[in-house]
């Protein structure tokens, strides 16, 4: 009885959130490290066009929106594309490798977050600490995250819309400037329209690299599904939600891009760690915005990094919760509950990231670490999509969001395509390679050891709580 009566409170917490709470969490989740990080980046690889790769990301993202809504509305759990991958195939150590390039994606994420925080804060500052500075920052910010995770965090709303409006802020603050910027006739809109791709890539390749980087800016939405079972109405509401939230993120994107090509010249914007700075230096000298505007992009990426290593560790103890991982990963604080093993081995990853593409990469490391997200989010992508499809054999008897049948074979097809060679920088494959064998590895010397110590097989016993 007292089971019964928890499980309908569960319920009644869950369903919380209306459209537009959703909708600032799903903006809010998009907005962050990419287009503060990476705009110049972007810009210098296609030239003043920068908007076009933006764009183009914003169709492939939001072709497999489509998908994850029929998936999210059809099965209304929070293991996201772990659990649609295990429904369409049920081969566990693809399920494992789906779940593992999720949590890598979100390490990788943090990690880009961190080296562009540690940038801003020597800059907010007027330090000139280099980059083993920069690097100790983003180390000890990290561990920063761990600390908070250790002590226990629930993701909140309402910090969520706190942080969310100081993203905004800050991209609308790099947008006025702009339109400041062309009423004072400052602003050559010929830049705007111009492709310059380097001498050994076409145009083409340059805008599918350009894209595939891109894309990093528009991740984040495949976040919230996990708020489904938290939405009212999820059927009705979510699709909308979902789809707007992706639009509005795609303006201010827009915006952003054609604002800082026309203002900034593209050398030194893709020069600049802190490309959106430049804008803000160079459309408005006489306002002391650049003060302030570093501590408004720590913020509008601290919120990133931190939902992202608590995802990771949650994923992490989740796996090891049901011995798919070593089960010394899922040890939790007597006290506060929190999975300390699975922060710890996930803080370790995150910071010898940080320390070894620093050393290796230098001033792209930013570009490096998104990009990586990207590609591994683009994998992850390329198989929800192929769900989607697969499960499509399989109906249920309830209603459900159902996507234009042509969108996922369009999706896993642009999806796949942009995880080829010619849209990835190699370093991006070896990082996301070595991080996934990491994962392989620990599978192996489990599924070994479950086989011959424990008798057992290694399985998902329930996906649906993977990250519990």
């Amino acid at each position: 009885m007292s089971e019964n009566v928890e499980t309908e409170e569960k319920k009644e917490l869950k369903r919380a959130m209306g459209p537009k709470l959703l909708l600032l969490f799903i903006v809010g989740d998009i907005l962050g490290t990419g287009v503060y990080a990476l705009t110049g980046k972007v810009a210098g690889e296609v030239g003043g066009a920068a908007w076009a790769p933006i764009l183009l990301a914003f169709a492939v993202a939001t072709v497999t929106a489509f998908s994850y809504l029929e998936l999210v509305t059809k099965y209304p759990q929070a293991a996201g594309a772990a659990l649609y991958t295990h429904k369409a195939f049920g081969i566990h150590f693809v399920t494992f490798l789906v779940t593992f390039a999720v949590l890598s994606s979100g390490i990788t994420s943090a990690a880009t977050a961190s080296k562009f925080l540690a940038e801003n804060f020597i800059i907010g500052f007027d330090l000139d600490w280099g980059p083993t500075g920069v690097t100790a920052i983003a180390v000890t910010f990290i561990v920063v995250l761990a600390l908070i995770n250790l002590r226990g965090v629930g993701e909140s709303i309402k910090f969520n819309v706190v942080l969310t409006l100081i993203e905004l802020t800050g991209l609308l603050i790099v947008i006025v400037i702009g339109f400041w910027a062309m009423s004072q006739g400052n602003v050559d809109f010929s830049n705007v329209v111009v492709f310059e791709a380097e001498a050994n890539k076409g145009v083409f390749l340059a805008i599918t690299a350009a894209t595939s980087l891109a894309f990093f800016s528009m991740v984040g939405f495949e976040d919230s599904v996990n708020m489904a079972e938290e939405t009212h109405n999820p059927v009705k509401i979510f699709p909308k939600v979902m789809l707007t939230g992706l639009s509005i993120t795609a303006v201010v994107y827009v915006l952003v891009s054609i604002t800082a090509v026309a203002i900034v010249p593209i050398g030194r914007l893709s020069e600049s760690a802190t490309p959106l700075l430049e804008v803000v230096q160079v459309g408005a000298p006489g306002i002391p915005v650049d003060v302030i505007y570093p501590f408004l992009s720590i913020f509008a990426v601290a919120n990133t990094a931190l939902i992202n290593m608590l995802m990771a560790s949650r994923l992490i103890y989740g796996m090891a919760k049901q011995d798919v991982l070593p089960r010394s990963l899922s040890k939790v604080l007597p006290g506060r509950r929190s999975p300390w093993a699975a922060i710890i081995f996930t803080t370790a990853i995150a910071a010898a990231l940080i320390i070894t593409v620093t050393n290796f990469m230098g001033s792209e490391t930013v570009s490096a670490l998104g990009g990586t997200t990207a590609l591994l989010l683009l994998i992850v992508f390329t198989v929800v999509n192929i769900a989607c499809i697969v499960l499509r054999r399989k109906p249920i008897d309830r209603d459900h969001f159902k996507a234009p049948k042509i969108l996922p074979y369009i999706g896993a097809i642009t999806c796949a395509f942009l995880v080829g060679p010619w849209a990835q920088d190699p370093i991006e494959y070896q990082i996301a390679g070595v991080m996934l064998a990491l994962g392989v590895v620990l599978w192996a010397l489990n599924w070994l050891w479950n086989r011959s110590v424990r008798a057992k097989r290694t399985r998902f016993s329930d996906p649906e709580n993977l990250d519990a």
